[in-house]
């Protein structure tokens, strides 16, 4: 058996490429976009994918499994389980709990696994003719290392109200499922920490059935169905608001992308035309630099781990969009938006003219330090980190609007007095900083420090 793991850190996503080594054909698991991956793979262990599998109707990146299958020829063997309303809509083979499908001498046999979602799967391995025990199961958004699948994304994402009871409770009766397993056998989830789709995922890439029995939080809990439940949908984070996109254009028929696109460069003036009509920009480059200078009208969201996500908070998927960034950054930051479906690229701006070819025009950041924030009573204090970040501890008076929501809570941030924003270490407080620039605040200040800076210098916090 040949077996690769395959990792997207700016999402925590995970997939696989699992090979029968004597046939020389291959399966992929939960596929990202940019499947070039893929197709090295095969071409430098000499095999032929044959096989792709999803293990349920993702919410956070578009799969790559119709430009796969488009390239390669292969398959798709796709969850049936659900009910009405849970089933993909563009042709596949169903897949029902206790299915077989063989990929050469490898067996993977389907287990239904509701609870993320109702129609989500798992994939349980035997490497055939080695052993007839199974030696690694496919879980998915249902196990995780140390954690497993939040239940009430359905319903904070997708608005279908009343979903996350009955999906905890069916997560209740899986994870029992799961119980029966060997202890023995290795869990590949479907994502790793950083990912918004548990609240406490570990760090390492797989874990065993046995491990996660005595570590993982969810079977703690014995046959007590009503504190399992509780605690599950209690303190999740915030469900990035371009999930619900992701469950429609991973379930209908879309237009495929099977190559990473190449993106025009904009000259000053095709970007002054283009902000001209509306079309967003948005600065990539570190906060660090963006403080020093930006372009008025632009959104700053760094090219990091997290680029994606926060994309998808501000920008629609009908809308263009311009990127501010280094040419050798463009590929990068190209594949971290087509994994979520936002390909709608105007072009880009080289961010190394910046200070040349646009420094008449660039602005400086009013940047806040600990002083500002300790000996300004005048001043409004808002926190942008999570729900359950503020809880956990914030400065006394400061009040808490979330960054992905910020746009909707403008009537809570007031004109007429100081604003001094901060998040956990800066990356979120300077987009919010930047939002509010251009919603027309103008005496704000960003305070980059943050509660990192806010501890570290021994400064009270409350809870």
């Amino acid at each position: 058996m040949f077996f690769q793991h395959v990792y997207d850190k700016s999402l925590a996503q995970a997939s696989y490429f699992i090979g029968c080594q004597k046939a020389g054909i291959a399966a992929v698991i939960d596929p990202k976009r940019d499947v070039d991956t893929y197709l090295e793979i095969a071409e430098q262990n000499k095999m032929t994918i044959t096989h792709i599998f999803e293990t349920h109707i993702h919410a956070d990146f578009l799969t790559g499994s119709r430009e796969l299958a488009a390239i390669t020829g292969a398959e798709m063997y796709l969850s049936d389980e659900g009910g009405k309303g849970w089933e993909y809509e563009f042709p596949h083979h169903g897949l029902k709990h206790g299915a077989i499908v063989m990929v050469g001498n490898l067996k993977f046999e389907v287990l239904h696994t509701p609870g993320h979602t109702p129609e989500s799967i798992s994939f349980l391995l035997t490497d055939l003719p080695a052993s007839k025990e199974p030696v690694m199961l496919f879980t998915g958004d249902f196990v995780f290392v140390g954690d497993i699948g939040r239940p009430d994304l359905l319903e904070k994402a997708a608005g279908m109200v009343g979903t996350q009871e009955i999906g905890a409770n069916q997560m209740f009766q899986s994870i029992h499922l799961f119980s029966d397993l060997p202890d023995y056998v290795q869990v590949w989830p479907g994502h790793g920490a950083g990912s918004a789709c548990g609240k406490a995922l570990g760090a390492v890439p797989s874990s065993t059935v046995g491990y996660e029995k005595k570590r993982n939080w969810a079977f703690q809990y014995g046959t007590d169905k009503e504190g399992f439940v509780q605690f599950l949908l209690a303190d999740q984070p915030e469900p990035p608001k371009y999930f619900a996109k992701m469950k429609e254009l991973n379930k209908v028929d879309r237009p495929l992308l099977t190559v990473v696109p190449e993106l025009r460069q904009l000259s000053p003036a095709d970007l002054q035309a283009a902000m001209d009509k509306g079309v967003k920009v948005i600065d990539t480059r570190v906060k660090t630099a963006v403080q020093q200078g930006f372009l008025p009208g632009t959104l700053h969201i760094q090219g990091n781990n997290s680029f994606a996500t926060w994309m998808g908070w501000f920008v629609n998927y009908d809308e263009p969009f311009i990127l501010i960034a280094a040419p050798n950054q463009l590929n990068d930051l190209t594949r971290k938006l087509m994994r979520i479906g936002m390909d709608n690229f105007y072009g880009y701006v080289d961010a190394n003219l910046l200070t040349t070819e646009y420094k008449d025009k660039l602005l400086l950041a009013k940047m806040a330090d600990i002083a500002d924030v300790k000996n300004n009573s005048n001043a409004a204090i808002i926190d942008v980190r999570g729900s359950s970040e503020y809880n956990s501890g914030h400065i006394q008076g400061a009040k808490h609007l979330f960054v992905g929501t910020l746009l909707n809570n403008l009537d809570q941030v007031p004109k007429e007095k100081p604003v001094i924003i901060h998040c956990q270490g800066g990356d979120r407080s300077a987009i919010a900083y930047s939002l509010l620039l251009q919603n027309g605040y103008t005496n704000i200040k960003n305070y980059s420090g943050g509660i990192n800076e806010w501890v570290k210098e021994q400064q009270p916090i409350v809870s």
